[in-house]
């Protein structure tokens, strides 16, 4: 990092953008090698699933780096130093979420060996519900991608002057790139080299933050003499940003829209050789999302400390409470060249995993929903050629809207959590009316739908255009009273200068606007982690009145596997007509993996002797299901003829 003096801003030097550049290249590198290797992909099912061949160690690790963007890294540090560590009460929400999603999601999708998870809603609803769900999460995914690439671009140009432009154009093409030409398995691989990206990137920072405020000791006395040291929290005001129950409820909620139904995540433990091992990488990735969470959020208290009673942004080193992190690294990384640039690579691994995982689902469902259905006919490899043209496509549109997101000024990351937020929330209601209850019918799920998508819309445009004050949502107070400005010399320590004594801590303001609407302060006020709750919890309350108003669906109406409840008593399996193979967990594996005679799973081209055993009834044709009787002594079996 280049030296400056004292009340200039630093900036990046040679050696850091040296470190940026060999973790671009590095991930290019192994994307090329895992996706064109043994021949690259053969077909769509290569490209978007890896064959469902994928071990669970990358799967999970790549779930867990997925929706841990550039906007977490620098973010969660930030939140963790303005409301306190309570913060880590996330990883309770993640991995009640990651249970939930491996006991009742995953089953789901796994065994019925969909790509798209909005093809599921066509076979439980209608073609017109699946297309509802995959337009918006296109569109939503389309436009948070681009924040997502935008952000931190914008942030690290305010703080370090770092190239808006250079860091938009070099991350979102290498990341197009590899991600068109590798598929999945690039993705996932990729994924893996950009989660230890990021955390030893926490962990550097961690370590020489600590040695340089006087070790643990001091940090711990410290932040609990500061009130950051606050995980007894649970007030049940739904305005306070964070609590015990926002994170219980709020969190867990928005998690599970995230990895329980999200195209994204369902596309990667999908991809996995058993359901065993699909739950096994759920498992990881908690793991991962554990270590990631909380390696960032004591980065947070620690930068508190650093900076306790010199608050950079009110001394006016920085404009937004985003920008703490980049100005630590840059503080304490002066004397050490090429250290802060570990850091610069962490932000943007956040952001390639984040993006290559955004563009390969896009393609995925434009593929399952949009072209499949139209042209039925297409060869395996035209197929493949689609893909990845699509993935170049929504890669180019992701740079286009990071590129107009420069008109949003500084609310690009609030604009990227609001958006996913708005929609996930009603899509995660959908699949839980399809799943849980039999009697929700179209028009049910698509008035659900409607009516979520506008009541989590109308509080997130309040909540944008009205703010809430520190005080609603108990934003910590901190203090710039005896700043002191730092420096570091060329031996590598640390001079203060005591600034004029007139920063005054800083405390929540009280005053009310006269302009403010009423709900300002109490609908509008609460917690973003809420959004997503809300608008499930109107889509499945709708839903379930106008299904019930409008003729509720017969439970005998409906496909066997499309209800969970169906899965929780029944296991499928494949075998000729000779030997019953049961394949429990391990419906979807690879076809070198199955025992001795036994037929390939669906997904696999089944032969004339293979007989499917699925919930008790035949399957003749596509998707056409009629009951049929043979038995064996006294158990009836009930099988198809493929």
């Amino acid at each position: 990092m280049k030296a400056v003096e004292t009340g200039e801003r630093p900036t990046f030097g040679a050696w850091d953008y040296g470190v940026f550049a060999l973790m671009l290249l590095v991930s290019t590198g192994i994307g090329l090698w895992v996706g064109l290797a043994r021949g690259g992909q053969r077909s769509a099912e290569d490209f978007f699933t890896g064959g469902r061949r994928l071990a669970a160690l990358p799967v999970g690790l790549s779930l867990s780096a997925s929706f841990m963007s550039a906007v977490q890294v620098l973010g969660v540090p930030s939140e963790a130093y303005r409301y306190g560590l309570k913060f880590l009460w996330m990883c309770l929400g993640q991995l009640l979420n990651s249970v939930l999603t491996a006991l009742l999601f995953m089953p789901v999708f796994y065994r019925l060996g969909l790509t798209s998870t909005y093809e599921y809603l066509e076979m439980r609803f209608s073609r017109a519900v699946r297309l509802c769900g995959t337009l918006q999460y296109i569109v939503a995914t389309t436009l948070y991608t681009g924040i997502v690439i935008y952000a931190p671009a914008l942030i690290l140009n305010q703080v370090t002057g770092l190239d808006i432009w250079a860091s938009l154009l070099s991350t979102g093409i290498i990341c197009t790139f590899y991600t068109a030409v590798g598929g999945m398995k690039a993705v996932v691989w990729t994924d893996v080299f950009q989660v230890v990206v990021m955390l030893s990137g926490f962990w550097v920072v961690l370590a020489r933050s600590v040695m340089l405020v006087g070790g643990p000791r001091q940090v711990l006395t410290l932040a609990q003499n500061h009130s950051r040291i606050n995980m007894m929290d649970f007030n049940p005001d739904p305005r306070s940003r964070y609590t015990f129950w926002t994170f219980i409820v709020g969190g867990t909620l928005v998690w599970l829209s995230m990895y329980g139904v999200n195209q994204a995540q369902v596309q990667r433990y999908v991809a996995c050789r058993t359901e065993k091992q699909a739950k096994l990488a759920l498992l990881i990735n908690q793991v991962g999302l554990f270590l990631i969470v909380s390696s960032a959020a004591c980065c947070g208290i620690v930068m508190f400390v650093f900076y306790i009673d010199c608050d950079p942004l009110l001394l006016g080193r920085i404009s937004a409470p985003d920008q703490y992190m980049p100005l630590l690294v840059l503080d304490i990384f002066e004397d050490l060249p090429g250290v802060p640039g570990l850091f610069l690579a962490c932000a943007y691994s956040g952001t390639l995993s984040t993006a290559s995982t955004s563009i390969n689902a896009m393609a995925a469902v434009t593929v399952e929903d949009l072209i499949k259905p139209r042209l039925q006919n297409l060869a395996p490899r035209k197929l493949v050629i689609i893909s990845k043209g699509l993935s170049l496509i929504y890669g180019s549109a992701c740079l286009t809207v990071a590129a107009l997101s420069s008109l949003l000024g500084g609310g690009v990351l609030q604009g990227s959590f609001t958006v996913m937020g708005v929609i996930s929330g009603p899509l995660l209601g959908a699949f839980i009316l399809g799943m849980f209850l039999p009697s929700c019918n179209t028009p049910g799920v698509l008035s659900g739908l409607g009516a979520g998508l506008a009541l989590s819309l109308w509080v997130a445009l309040g909540a944008t255009l009205y703010p809430p004050s520190g005080q609603t949502m108990r934003v910590l107070p901190s203090s710039a009273a005896r700043c002191v400005a730092l420096s570091v010399n060329a031996s590598g320590l640390l001079d203060m200068a005591l600034l004029p004594a007139n920063y005054s801590s800083r405390a929540p303001s009280s005053g009310m606007d006269a302009s403010r609407p009423a709900l300002a302060d109490s609908f509008y006020a609460i917690s973003y982690l809420y959004y997503g709750a809300l608008g499930t919890l109107t889509t499945v309350l709708c839903g379930a009145l106008i299904s019930c108003l409008t003729g509720p669906t017969k439970r005998s109406t409906l496909a066997p596997g499309l209800l969970w409840w169906d899965l929780a008593r029944q296991t499928a399996s494949v075998a000729p007509k000779e030997e019953v193979a049961i394949l429990d967990d391990n419906l979807v594996k690879g076809p070198e993996e199955l025992p001795t005679g036994t037929k390939k799973p669906p997904g696999f081209l089944p032969t004339n002797e293979d007989h499917l055993f699925f919930l008790g009834q035949e399957l003749e044709g596509a998707g056409s299901w009629t009951p049929c009787s043979t038995h064996d002594g006294d158990r009836d079996q009930r099988e198809t003829n493929l």
